[in-house]
């Protein structure tokens, strides 16, 4: 009877360790989807706010506009759009950043192909630019071959699918326009210090975007000439004091300009895109998205594309070499 009553105290000693190791399993299993569930609730809390972040962007955009003229606007780094946004606070200690940039006042890399054909006095541009960033690969030719549509190498130093295909993975040429900075890197040869040189001063934007004068910087606006090198280019930037140039005459006609024979094909003092950086960080986490917006001389601002993979700060700014 007591072997029984032994053998019974057993049993229930094993049911109830299992009950107890079952209950445990389902309290970390719930305790695993409340945490899953809070996390997703986070996450879209965070692109939400991000979201309105670029709505914030368009809204400012909109009324800067509308302040000109909006068939003719200008546009320069003085105006409301291109002075820092105050943070704003958000629920549970979390904090929204929005940051406009103009992307006109950098080189625009297709603009090196415009109308399926070759656009010289923008190569001419790009190359200049390496020059100045004292980068000697050959990768202007290169730049054409991966926008144009065609599979005849440019130049002696071109490169089309015969080239890319011998690479290990090999991959052939985009043979359209950069839609996103980082194809820069796929170029044939293209090393990452290079790239790290040129990210500050490129954009890709349609190949029919102009530059602007009134944003760009004294490295881009010394790609115009090559009698123009970038001290004397800073003169430029410093001309355009704190309104910009309201004419692309006003800009052609600074001293600085003397004698070179600048044309204003290719240039404005008006930008129609923009990118906008919005910033989350909520509940320990940190949500970047980059919009690209276009603003219409009709007003209204759209939205042409959004990544959600950048880092949320801009490339550091590399030294200017000194001539």
């Amino acid at each position: 009877m007591k072997r029984q009553h032994g053998v019974a105290l057993i049993t229930v000693l094993l049911v109830v360790a299992l009950v107890t190791v079952v209950c445990a399993g389902l309290i970390a299993r719930q305790q695993l989807a409340i945490r899953s569930s809070a996390n997703q609730l986070h996450v879209r809390q965070a692109m939400q706010y991000a979201l309105g972040g670029e709505a914030l962007a368009q809204a400012i955009l909109v009324r800067d506009l509308r302040q000109g003229d909006p068939r003719t606007p200008i546009d320069h780094l003085g105006e409301a759009w291109a002075r820092p946004v105050s943070n704003f606070p958000l629920d549970d200690g979390g904090l929204l950043s929005v940051r406009i940039e103009d992307p006109s006042g950098r080189f625009n890399l297709n603009s090196v192909v415009r109308q399926a054909q070759v656009n010289e006095p923008a190569l001419r541009q790009f190359r200049r630019l390496l020059l100045r960033l004292q980068i000697e690969a050959p990768y202007a030719d290169r730049l054409v071959d991966w926008v144009d549509t065609d599979q005849e190498p440019s130049g002696a130093n071109g490169a089309e699918d015969n080239q890319y295909l011998l690479g290990q993975p090999p991959y052939r040429a985009a043979n359209r326009s950069i839609s996103d900075l980082s194809e820069l890197r796929l170029v044939l040869g293209m090393s990452e210090v290079d790239y790290r040189k040129l990210l500050p001063f490129v954009s890709a934007l349609p190949e029919g975007a102009d530059l602007n004068v009134n944003t760009a910087g004294a490295m881009v606006l010394s790609t115009l000439s090559d009698s123009l090198d970038p001290e004397g280019a800073a003169l430029l930037v410093a001309a355009r004091g704190d309104s910009g140039y309201r004419s692309l005459d006003a800009f052609l006609a600074q001293p600085a300009l003397a004698g070179m024979g600048l044309e204003a094909e290719g240039l404005a003092v008006g930008s129609q895109f923009f990118l906008v950086t919005s910033e989350v960080r909520l509940a320990g986490r940190r949500q970047v998205l980059v919009s690209t917006l276009q603003r219409g001389s009709d007003g209204k601002v759209r939205v042409i594309s959004r990544d959600l993979g950048q880092s949320g700060l801009p490339p550091e700014p590399i030294k200017e070499p000194q001539s």
